[in-house]
């Protein structure tokens, strides 16, 4: 294999890979917030909130990301509205995100003693500031590690945006290939970026989440 091309092509690589990991902050952000949204709907004791929630919930589930991406991408300007590539890249993202962060946060919610909720409403607290306060701190505490296993996916996804010219690394690597006809080598290049990126992340994941444990053991 010759991997020579990286002398002259390596910013094309490193371009791409900064456009990736901006593209999975921002999706993942958006997506925790309207997922944060989603997954009090869900619990809500409000009936057609809750249909809606789990309506969206299910639906972005139930179809590809691939069609969600076409969706906004050539839909939205038959109705007067045009994206640049990269928003609607991200939007596309955190609208697929969500819906995987909202169930995430809602098992969470769930998962924290009912107590809590009680003795808070005992002191006086409203509803929404124990959930503001009490519950949801609690909750993301316990749901840390599922959201930085989401932020890893999203990452890994974000490669489909490259077939609408987000000059990610999968654009780019594909960019290469055509410029040095070499098919297989920008491809393990992007692997092995991917990989690290990946590893790392999951590296990280798993010292927070030992440090975490070790703060509930010494409390």
């Amino acid at each position: 294999m010759d991997f020579s091309f990286l002398a002259k092509y390596y910013m094309f690589f490193i371009y791409g890979l900064k456009n990736t990991i901006l593209l999975a902050i921002f999706s993942v952000c958006l997506g925790v917030i309207l997922g944060i949204f989603l997954a009090l709907m869900k619990i809500s004791k409000n009936r057609i909130l809750n249909m809606i929630s789990t309506s969206y919930i299910e639906f972005i589930r139930g179809t590809p990301l691939l069609v969600q991406l076409y969706i906004i991408y050539y839909g939205l300007p038959n109705i007067g509205i045009d994206l640049p590539d990269f928003l609607a890249g991200i939007i596309a993202l955190s609208i697929n995100s969500a819906a995987y962060v909202a169930e995430i946060i809602r098992a969470g919610i769930q998962a924290v003693d009912k107590g809590q909720m009680e003795a808070a409403r005992s002191l006086g607290m409203t509803h929404n500031m124990t959930m503001k306060y009490i519950i949801i701190p609690q909750a993301f505490k316990n749901i840390l590690p599922a959201l930085g296993n989401e932020f890893i996916v999203v990452i890994k996804e974000s490669s489909i945006v490259s077939i609408i010219g987000i000059h990610e690394l999968m654009y780019n690597a594909d960019t290469v290939r055509g410029n040095t006809f070499q098919p297989f080598e920008p491809l393990i290049v992007v692997a092995l970026i991917y990989f690290i990126i990946t590893f790392t992340l999951s590296k990280l994941l798993g010292l927070a989440e030992r440090r975490m444990r070790v703060g509930d053991q010494s409390i």
